[in-house]
């Protein structure tokens, strides 16, 4: 029994959608949100939203635990508010930036959540449009298991290659405290 739009996707469907009111408020067409040239961003959209609460906790938690006697030495030193950012935030920060940044990529590689949430509700989102999506079609409705478990094991092997480079590319340098 369908019950309508769900509510998850009610920003991108053109009749309940408030993007669609504004923009016809100020004058202009609104875009098909859920069109093959949009969709990616309404999946970003989501997934951004959805890291970004975990992300400013890490930050902010990294944030508090400076000693305020470093800003105050900076302060009396003539720092301003922009040489306290770059010398002494991030760097004291970098460790959890870092964190941040890896478990974001990894999150990226294996989005599901956010194309199947709005896959009822628009046409351009096939099951096999993220390789999580192909896993579940593979082991779920095809009962191809050998096939959903190779594509998990790709996907493993690239989110470790890509996590590796990431923090080999940065080097010690995110995480050396000492200068």
């Amino acid at each position: 029994m369908d019950r309508g739009p769900r509510g998850e996707g009610f920003l991108y469907l053109p009749r309940v959608s408030p993007i669609t009111d504004v923009l016809a408020g100020i004058g202009l067409p609104a875009p098909e949100l859920l069109s093959s040239s949009w969709v990616i961003w309404a999946v970003a959209n989501i997934a951004i939203w959805g890291g970004t609460g975990f992300n400013m906790i890490v930050i902010y938690t990294a944030l508090k635990a400076v000693p305020t006697d470093l800003y105050e030495a900076a302060r009396i030193d003539g720092a301003s508010e922009f040489q306290l950012a770059c010398r002494i935030k991030i760097p004291i920060v970098m460790p959890s930036l870092v964190m941040t940044f890896v478990f974001s990529l990894i999150a990226t590689l294996q989005v599901f959540a956010e194309p199947m949430t709005l896959r009822p509700l628009s046409n351009t989102i096939s099951t096999t449009w993220t390789p999580l999506m192909k896993v579940y079609r593979d082991a779920f409705t095809r009962n191809d298991l050998y096939s959903a478990a190779a594509t998990s094991v790709i996907i493993a092997l690239a989110t470790f290659v890509l996590s590796f480079g990431f923090l080999k590319l940065i080097g010690r340098r995110a995480f050396d405290q000492e200068d």
